[in-house]
């Protein structure tokens, strides 16, 4: 008998376009469980606040960011000046922009037409399931941009679909669904996997804190300021680690 060797990721022959791709739409599938009723919850959301189904269907395919939206339509329903719903909807939306940075070296011979697609795709959850296999070392062939843009489109068709599925059932979903928890539950589920030193530790711990003895904050402007204080943290611990 032959003893029984494993090859390493850097071994095995490169993945097709395709088997790339089908690996990115499997990647992110268990994050899906929470994006689906989170998708729902924000389609009859945005119905409540005033919003219009066509308005609530086009803000995701448009701006395509979950926590964004949600936040978007809790300031228009409470009536929010219009600077400070742009100014808490760019700021939370501004951890994509450290997304790309990331990114950016792996994709930097693509032409721009892939550089586009996949900037739209790029998500909390995608960009979840992309930093976990580029960290586990298989993504090292010629193709790994098709795995990025099977995560993303995954992630984009399931969000699309739980969006119509709550406009179209807006009120009629059942009030004693615990829907309310699959917001938080997913995105416990993607940041703590990516807690890998006491930086990313303090600064979760410092943003999660703040953000609940701010919460009573109208507006939802305690988000606001738990988002500064992370990024505050993290700048200072980065710093003096320097």
């Amino acid at each position: 008998m032959h003893p029984q060797t494993s090859l390493s990721p850097i071994d095995r022959p490169p993945l097709s376009a395709f088997q790339e791709f089908q690996a990115g739409l499997l990647g992110v599938a268990p994050l899906l469980i929470g994006v689906i009723p989170f998708g729902m919850i924000y389609g009859a959301l945005a119905l409540s606040q005033g919003l219009s189904p066509a308005a609530a269907l086009a803000m995701s395919s448009i701006l395509f960011a979950g926590s964004a939206q949600f936040l978007f339509c809790q300031l228009f329903g409470a009536g929010a000046p219009a600077l400070v719903t742009v100014a808490e909807v760019s700021l939370l939306n501004l951890r994509h922009a450290l997304y790309s940075a990331a990114l950016a070296p792996h994709i930097a011979q693509l032409p721009r037409r892939w550089k586009l697609a996949l900037a739209y795709l790029l998500t909390d959850e995608a960009y979840a399931t992309i930093a976990r296999r580029e960290a586990s070392g298989e993504a090292c062939g010629p193709y790994r941009h098709w795995f990025y843009l099977g995560a993303g489109l995954g992630l984009w068709g399931s969000w699309q679909l739980s969006t119509a599925l709550g406009v179209l059932l807006g009120a009629r979903l059942p009030t004693d669904w615990p829907l309310d928890f699959a917001l938080p539950l997913t995105f416990i589920a993607i940041v703590v996997p990516l807690i890998r030193n006491r930086t990313m530790l303090a600064v979760a711990a410092v943003s999660g804190i703040a953000a609940l003895l701010l919460a009573g904050l109208s507006f939802k402007l305690g988000l606001l300021v738990a988002a500064l204080a992370g990024m505050a943290v993290g700048w200072r611990l980065a710093g003096s680690a320097a």
